[in-house]
């Protein structure tokens, strides 16, 4: 049974379209809706919708940093060489300048979060399914 399988379709901001934009960077399907369209801001926000299983790369922020507002669902994130945290609605993570991490939805629950991200990321390798699979 998936659970959370309304956010497919109805969540506090708008699901957006198939993640194509960043598809290899993800295992599984995505979906974007950005919110803020500004030029003159330097910073993305985007609401990113992940079905169950799918998870993005282990990625680096470099001179910025990556604030998740966790808005529906449940998830995973996780800083290399740290145990993974489980996410539900209401958690904020702050990912520092720097730091190599990886975050994305549970096996059975599809999960939402709004991304606020400064700076360039450097995508990594993909999350192994061992790693995964022991969650």
């Amino acid at each position: 049974m998936v659970k959370n399988e309304q956010l497919k379709e109805k969540q506090l901001f708008p699901v957006g379209e198939a993640n194509v934009a960043y598809q290899d960077f993800f295992v599984g399907q995505s979906y974007l809706s950005m919110l803020v369209n500004e030029p003159d801001v330097n910073v993305g926000v985007g609401n990113v919708t992940f079905e169950p299983g799918c998870r993005n790369n282990w990625h680096i922020h470099h001179a910025g940093y990556q604030i998740l507002l966790v808005t529906g669902g449940e998830g995973w994130y996780q800083e290399e060489g740290k145990a993974a945290q489980h996410l539900v609605p209401g958690d904020v993570i702050v990912t520092k300048d720097g730091i190599k991490h990886w975050h994305g939805a549970i096996k059975d629950s599809w999960f939402s979060h709004v991304a606020i991200t400064a700076g360039t990321p450097e995508w990594l390798e993909a999350v192994s399914n061992a790693l995964y699979d022991a969650l």
